[in-house]
């Protein structure tokens, strides 16, 4: 739920400062601070708009519904296998594509959304912890010769997150390492 609210928010000002920006070309949003943290240098993208339409359209769409998934599981509610295979299709594909979006941000755009950046940070625990919760719950049943790997993925879960974030942290500075140098 947490998740979902916090992306929401994060595609709600996004898609204000897109709004923002086709009424106003000139205009500077708050997130602008440098050349390398520019949330106009990724709106104004090929890749922010992946499928056609700005991609937080996309995000309030799918955070609202995770937000609403999550409170729905607060006030008790059970869902099927159907809806769970379903959320977890969807929170893979949001996944990916935030991924996809981080290397575009990288390597291709060459800036960094700080909006998108908590977009990323709440995605890929909402991914995580689905797909081991419906791996304890045994909506997901690994195969015989993956139930190790299961088992060590539910035992450091934090562990594994930690890791990921770590991994994205180190190619941000990498890649922008001729940036942060000069502020040392």
């Amino acid at each position: 739920m947490i998740g979902g609210i916090i992306g929401a928010f994060c595609s709600a000002i996004l898609t204000s400062h897109e709004m923002e920006l086709l009424a106003n070309p000139g205009y500077n949003p708050e997130c602008n601070l440098n050349p390398i943290f520019s949330c106009t240098s990724v709106t104004n993208s090929v890749q922010a708009k992946a499928f056609g339409f700005p991609n937080p359209y996309l995000g309030m769409i799918g955070y609202a519904a995770m937000a609403t998934v999550g409170a729905a599981m607060l006030a008790g509610a059970r869902f099927k296998r159907w809806f769970w295979l379903s959320v977890l299709a969807g929170l893979t594909f949001a996944v990916l594509f935030i991924h996809w979006l981080i290397y575009q941000a990288l390597y291709s755009i060459g800036a960094l959304c700080l909006y998108c950046m908590v977009v990323w940070a709440a995605t890929i625990p909402m991914f995580w912890y689905t797909l081991l919760y419906l791996l304890d719950e045994k909506i997901i049943k690994p195969p015989p010769n993956l139930k190790k790997l299961a088992a060590f993925a539910r035992k450091h879960h934090g562990d594994i997150l930690l890791v990921w974030f770590l991994i994205i942290i180190v190619l941000i500075l990498n890649r922008f390492w001729y940036y942060w140098s000069t502020l040392l």
